[in-house]
């Protein structure tokens, strides 16, 4: 992404510097959307690491000194603390300012945050669709945003100009951004991100445990589907608990969905059903196609494991 030669924003505070928290400030400083990027952290630890990595202009363990004078602020912590943190902040927001975060279930945001909002402030909720499995500050790098979605779910009554001047950000940072209401957004993560995630949790969790497969085994022949699904359950366990709290109703509909269909296929697979497995497989490998069609993965060989990827 070329850089435009005018910010944005006076002033950008992220509130966490885990991945996407320090990804987004990398994002910031490459396109030039901010002449000052301020991160808050909880932990000393992160601080100092945000400090080192030198991706912040400034770092505060105050959460009120961080946000002061902030056009923008944003949420970049596991779900479960947004109320909390919205309350401490509230007081400390200047009108005009943008309120928003990065949230994978949107309707708790707005339910844990909006009663908090002061009057023109202007919060709206956004997702980039986008991570990897790792964590922390030394994980962040500007290219994660970029060829995703930024999926907005502005609440009724949202500036037109302050949804606009965000619409603008989450481009320059390198998404595609798509206007979403929140219900309809939590239903469709729940299939496309939530439920994978515990499918993958699970089965890693079931090969651990069975008695029959030492964990050598399991680890020695992880060359196969197992593999993949231990990266994805590599994930943040703090923000996936927080995830399947939040989103708890659709992940319960599309979890009965999907044992619905397993049903199925485990039918198939008792009566010998071949072309059912057949039709199955051959429907499922299309949307794969489709996926990569799409921009939204790579066709290499082996998932592109072995390009280089960005440190």
């Amino acid at each position: 992404m070329s850089a435009d030669p005018q910010p944005l924003f006076s002033k950008v505070t992220l509130i966490g510097a885990g991945l996407i928290g320090s990804s987004l400030a990398h994002a910031i400083r490459r396109a030039g959307l901010a002449a000052h990027v301020a991160v808050h952290d909880a932990r000393d630890e992160v601080l100092a690491e945000v400090k080192a990595i030198g991706f912040a202009d400034s770092v505060h363990s105050d959460i009120e000194a961080a946000v002061t004078d902030a056009d923008l602020v944003v949420f970049a912590t596991p779900l479960g603390s947004f109320g909390g943190l919205a309350e401490r902040v509230a007081p400390h927001l200047k009108r005009g300012a943008i309120l928003s975060d990065t949230g994978s279930v949107k309707g708790c945001v707005i339910r844990d945050v909006g009663p908090f909002v002061p009057e023109g402030v202007h919060f709206i909720p956004a997702h980039p669709v986008a991570g990897t499995e790792q964590s922390g500050p030394g994980a962040g790098f500007a290219e994660l945003f970029d060829g995703r979605w930024c999926i907005l779910t502005p609440v009724a009554g949202t500036d037109a100009g302050a949804l606009s001047t965000l619409t603008q950000f989450w481009h320059r940072c390198g998404c595609e951004v798509e206007i979403m209401e929140a219900r309809h957004h939590d239903l469709v993560l729940a299939i496309t991100s939530h439920v994978p995630h515990l499918i993958a949790y699970n089965i890693v969790g079931t090969a651990d445990d069975l008695q029959t497969v030492t964990q050598g085994e399991v680890i020695k022949y992880s060359a196969g589907g197992f593999r993949d699904f231990t990266r994805i359950a590599a994930s943040d366990p703090t923000m996936w608990r927080d995830v399947f709290l939040n989103n708890r109703d659709a992940v319960l509909e599309m979890l009965g969905r999907f044992m619905e269909d397993l049903n199925v296929l485990q039918r198939a697979i008792r009566w010998g059903d071949g072309d059912a497995l057949f039709n199955l497989f051959t429907r499922t490998r299309a949307i794969r196609r489709s996926i990569v069609s799409a921009g939204q993965e790579v066709a290499e060989a082996n998932f592109g494991r072995n390009r280089k990827t960005p440190s």
